[in-house]
C-alpha cells in the first residue's frame, strides 16, 4: 500500500511540475501599497490568472519613484516584464532610459487630458492634496499660504523615492517658480517628517502623529466607503491641484511581450477599472460599467486642475528637488 501511495504521489508531483512548466510566469514591478492586502494587486492577480493560464507575480519596490531607480540599477538584468506605477512626472526619464518597449495597443481612455503615447498606458489618475482630520483640525487650509502660516504639523514624502513627494515639489515649483525657495522656508516649520514613501507618512497621519499628510483628494473616500468615517477631508486649495496619471509599461528585455501586452490591456478592462477606485483609491482611467461611490465626487467640481506634460515635468524636476533639499534642511 505504501508503495502504491508513493508512486501515486510521485505521479501527481510530476504532473504538477509539467503543468507548472507549461504556464508562463509574468513578473510585474509595482509600488508597496498597490500589492498590499487592501490594495488592488491581489484581486488583479487572481482575475488575470483566471484568463491567462499564467502565474502573475507582483514584486514591490517601495514607492512609485523608486520603481524607475530599481529598473535603472538592474538594467538588462531585470526580471521584470511589466512595471505598474510610474507616473507622468517620470515619463520622460523613463522613456529616455531605453528600458521600455512600445505596447502596440489602441485603447480609448476617459482622462481629463488627451493621451497619446506608444509606450505607457494609464490605469488611474488623481489630484495631489493634503488630507486632514476635521474632528481635530478646526480650520482646514484653503491654500498653500494658509498652510504655511498655520501651526499644523504635516508629513510629506521624499521626491527622490516617492511619486507624491515628487508631485509636491513640482506643484510648488509650478505655482511659485523663482519664489519657491522662499515658500519652502515658510513651509519648513510645518514639516515634521519626510518619509521614503506614501505608506509610512499616511500611517503617521492615521495614528495621530501629525495633523495632515500629503496624499490625494480621493484619500478621504477610503475612510468614508471602507470605514464609514467622515472625519477625513482633503484640503482644496484655491490655486489648484497637480494632476497625477499612473501608467504601466512593458520592459524591452521581456521575453513575454504578448503576455505583457495582454496584461496592460487587462489593466484598462472594465473588470480592473472597477477594482481600482475602491482599492487604490484613485479615479479609473476608463469609466467602468458601474457608477463610482459618491465619496469620489467630493470637491471634484471645484478643483482647478494643474497638469504638467512629461517634458515640462522633467525640466522642472531637478531644480525643484534641489530647492527642496536646500531650503527644507536649513
Amino acid at each position: 500500500m505504501k508503495i502504491i501511495i508513493t508512486i501515486f504521489t510521485g505521479l501527481l508531483f510530476f504532473t504538477s511540475v509539467l503543468h507548472s512548466e507549461d504556464r508562463q510566469n509574468l513578473v510585474v514591478y509595482t509600488y508597496d501599497s498597490f500589492n498590499s492586502d487592501w490594495g488592488p494587486g491581489p484581486q488583479i492577480e487572481k482575475a488575470f490568472e483566471n484568463i491567462c493560464d499564467c502565474d502573475l507575480k507582483f514584486v514591490t519596490a517601495g514607492d512609485g519613484a523608486a520603481l524607475l531607480t530599481k529598473l535603472r540599477l538592474e538594467g538588462n538584468k531585470t526580471k521584470a516584464d511589466v512595471v505598474v506605477g510610474l507616473d507622468t512626472n517620470l515619463l520622460k526619464a523613463a522613456k529616455d532610459s531605453g528600458l521600455f518597449s512600445p505596447h502596440k495597443l489602441d485603447i480609448s481612455l476617459d482622462l481629463p487630458i488627451a493621451w497619446k503615447d506608444d509606450t505607457f498606458i494609464p490605469f488611474d489618475w488623481g489630484y495631489f492634496s493634503f488630507v486632514f482630520d476635521k474632528s481635530k483640525t478646526a480650520n482646514i487650509p484653503r491654500s498653500f499660504e494658509e498652510l504655511a502660516n498655520s501651526d499644523l504639523k504635516i508629513a510629506i514624502q521624499d521626491p527622490r523615492s516617492s511619486t507624491p513627494g515628487l508631485g509636491l515639489v513640482l506643484w510648488i515649483e509650478k505655482l511659485y517658480n523663482v519664489e519657491s525657495k522662499t515658500f519652502w522656508r515658510q513651509l519648513a516649520d510645518n514639516v515634521v517628517t519626510v518619509t521614503p514613501g506614501w505608506s509610512e507618512s499616511y500611517g503617521l497621519f492615521v495614528e495621530g502623529e501629525v495633523d495632515g499628510v500629503l496624499s490625494y483628494t480621493t484619500s478621504p473616500a477610503y475612510h468614508i466607503v471602507a470605514e464609514n468615517d467622515n472625519t477625513k477631508v482633503a484640503a482644496i486649495f484655491d490655486e489648484g491641484h497637480l494632476m497625477q496619471v499612473e501608467v504601466g509599461a512593458i520592459l524591452e528585455r521581456s521575453e513575454k511581450k504578448q503576455l505583457a501586452t495582454d496584461f496592460l490591456a487587462f489593466m484598462t478592462s472594465s473588470e480592473v477599472q472597477l477594482i481600482i477606485p475602491t482599492t487604490n483609491w484613485m479615479y479609473p482611467a476608463k469609466q467602468p460599467d458601474r457608477e463610482l461611490p459618491a465619496a469620489f465626487k467630493e470637491g471634484l467640481s471645484v478643483i482647478k486642475p494643474i497638469y504638467l506634460d512629461p517634458n515640462t515635468a522633467s525640466s522642472l524636476k531637478d531644480p525643484a528637488i534641489e530647492v527642496w533639499k536646500r531650503e527644507l534642511r536649513k
